[in-house]
C-alpha cells in the first residue's frame, strides 16, 4: 500500500466515524427530547394536583375553621361557667 492509500483509507475510517458518532448525537438528542416532553407532562400534572390540593383545602378550610373557632368558644364558656 502506498503512503496515498494509507491517508485515503485513514480519512474513510475518520469520516466513517463521524457518521457514526453523528448518529449517536442524533439518538440521543432524540432521547433528550422525549425525557423532555416527559417531563413538561409530569411538572402540568403535578401542578394540575397542586391546585387541586388547594381547592380542598381551601374547602375544608372553611368547615373546619368555624368548627374549631367554635369548640374553642364553648371550651372558654364551660370554664367560666364552673370555675
Amino acid at each position: 500500500m502506498s503512503e496515498r492509500d494509507e491517508i485515503v483509507a485513514l480519512i474513510k475510517e475518520i469520516r466513517d466515524n463521524q457518521r457514526l458518532a453523528l448518529a449517536r448525537q442524533e439518538e440521543h438528542l432524540e432521547l433528550a427530547r422525549r425525557q423532555l416532553e416527559r417531563s413538561q407532562t409530569q411538572v402540568a400534572q403535578s401542578i394540575e394536583l397542586q391546585k387541586a390540593a388547594a381547592a380542598r383545602v381551601k374547602q375544608i378550610s372553611r368547615v373546619a375553621l368555624p368548627g374549631i373557632v367554635l369548640c374553642l368558644a364553648l371550651i372558654v364558656y364551660l370554664i367560666v361557667r364552673y370555675l
